[in-house]
C-alpha cells in the first residue's frame, strides 16, 4: 500500500501536527511491512536518521508562488500540489495530517483533525482570512474519505459542526512519545533544576499561553495555595511567556502581579524538548487546567514521567486523565487550589495518583495509534 503525506510541518517539531508526523510516520511503517510512504513538501525535507529499509521517500513539489512559507502557498499546496503530487507517485492513499485536506482529493483521503478549535470558541475565530481558510478546511474535510478525531469529544465535535456522517469520522488516540518517562537517577532531577535555576519543590504548568489554557484559573487558584504554603512549592511557568498581552495571549505575570502573588511565581524559559521528560519528574505536581483541548497529551506525558495531575473536566480530558488525575471544573478557582495543596503535602496521595497515572498511561501507544490509522487507510481502499 503506497499513502502519500502531506508534509507541510515535518520540520516543525514545536507544532501539534508537527510532532504528530514525528511519532506516527515511524510507527507506521513498523507496524506493516507492505506499507510504503511518501512525505510531500513545497519545502526541502530534513531526513530522518532511519531510511526504513527504502519504505520512506520524499518528494520535494513547490508552488509556483515565490514564498514557500506564505499563507497562500500554504493554501496553494493544499488544494493543487499536494492532490497533483498523490496521483504523480501513484498513492493508493492520501493523508492529510491536519485541519486542510483538499477540496478536490482525487485519490482515498484520510484527514485528521485534532480539534475544530476555530469554529468552537469565538475567540480564535479571527479576521475574515483566518474565517475564509476555516470555511474551506471545513468544506474540504466533508469530502474526505474517512476523518480522524484525536479523541470522543473531539469526534463529537466534527460531527456537530461539519455536519458528515457518522461511519466517516473514528476516533484513534495519539500517546506519549517514547522519551517520556522518569527519571533513572536523583542526579537527573539535581542537574536539570541546576540548568533552569529550579526551585527545591515546586508546583508546574507547561503547555502554552493563548487563553483557552485558562491560566487565569490557575493564578487564582494558587492565591490559595501560596496563602497556605507560602514559597515552599511556588509556581513554575515554563516555556516562552507572551510578549504581548492581549486577549488571546494574556501575560500571565501582569495577572500574577495584580493577584498578588508574583513572589510565588518562577518563569524558567523555553525548555529544550529533551529536558521536557525530566522538567515534569522534578515537579511535585503538575497542573494543566484548560478548558479546552482536542486531546491534550501533557496530561499524559505528566503521568508517564511519574507525575501526579491536577486537571479540568473540559472537552477531551477525561478521556485521557480517567481515574488518574484529579479533574476539577475549569472555572472553579479554589477547588483546583485543593488538590494542589493536598499533593503538595499528602505523600500517600502522591504516590497514589503516580501509580494511577503509570496504569493510564499505559493504555495509549503510538503502536496503537498507527495500527488503528492503518485499518483506516484500508478501510479506504
Amino acid at each position: 500500500m503506497k499513502v502519500a503525506v502531506n508534509a507541510w510541518f515535518w520540520d516543525q517539531p514545536s507544532v501539534g501536527s508537527g510532532q504528530y508526523l514525528k511519532y506516527l510516520v515511524p510507527a507506521l511503517l513498523a507496524a506493516d511491512d507492505a506499507v510504503e510512504i511518501t512525505l510531500v513538501s513545497p519545502k526541502p525535507f530534513t531526513p530522518p536518521p532511519d531510511d526504513f529499509g527504502g519504505k520512506l521517500s520524499f518528494l520535494v513539489a513547490p508552488t509556483p508562488l515565490p514564498n514557500q512559507h506564505s499563507n497562500l502557498a500554504k493554501v496553494w499546496f493544499e488544494q493543487i500540489t499536494f492532490p497533483r503530487a498523490c496521483r504523480r507517485v501513484g498513492a493508493d492513499v492520501a493523508h492529510v495530517p491536519y485541519f486542510g485536506s483538499p477540496l478536490g482529493p482525487g485519490v482515498p483521503t484520510v484527514v485528521t483533525i485534532h480539534d475544530l478549535i476555530p469554529m468552537i470558541l469565538p475567540e480564535y475565530r479571527g479576521n475574515w482570512r483566518v474565517r475564509l481558510y476555516t470555511s474551506l478546511a471545513a468544506a474540504s474535510a466533508q469530502q474526505a474519505s474517512l476523518i480522524l478525531a484525536d479523541s470522543q469529544a473531539s469526534r463529537r465535535d466534527i460531527l456537530r459542526k461539519l455536519a458528515v456522517p457518522e461511519s466517516r469520522v473514528r476516533v484513534v488516540y495519539l500517546a506519549p512519545a517514547p522519551h517520556f518517562q522518569p527519571a533513572q537517577t536523583w542526579q537527573q532531577i539535581v542537574d536539570i533544576k541546576k540548568k533552569y535555576n529550579l526551585p527545591e519543590d515546586f508546583v508546574l504548568y507547561l503547555g502554552g499561553y493563548d487563553a483557552r489554557k485558562n491560566l487565569n484559573a490557575l493564578l487564582h487558584a494558587f492565591t490559595w495555595v501560596s496563602g497556605t504554603l507560602h514559597d515552599s512549592f511556588p509556581l513554575v511557568l515554563a516555556g516562552k511567556i507572551p510578549t504581548q498581552d492581549s486577549a488571546l495571549f494574556p501575560n500571565p505575570l501582569r495577572m500574577a502581579r495584580e493577584l498578588g502573588i508574583e513572589q510565588f511565581v518562577v518563569t524558567p524559559g523555553w525548555i529544550a524538548e529533551e529536558d521536557i521528560p525530566l522538567l515534569y519528574a522534578a515537579a511535585a505536581v503538575f497542573v494543566y487546567p484548560s478548558r479546552y483541548e482536542g486531546f491534550g497529551l501533557p496530561v499524559l506525558e505528566a503521568m508517564a514521567c511519574g507525575t501526579p495531575v491536577v486537571t479540568t473536566n473540559a472537552a477531551s480530558i477525561p478521556e485521557l486523565a480517567g481515574p488518574a488525575a484529579f479533574q476539577l471544573d475549569p472555572s472553579d478557582t479554589k477547588h483546583i487550589a485543593a488538590p494542589i495543596l493536598r499533593l503538595c503535602t499528602e505523600e500517600d496521595s502522591r504516590d497514589d495518583l503516580i501509580e494511577r497515572g503509570f496504569a493510564q498511561v499505559e493504555k495509549f501507544s503510538w503502536q496503537k495509534t498507527a495500527q488503528e490509522t492503518l485499518q483506516a487507510y484500508r478501510a479506504c481502499l
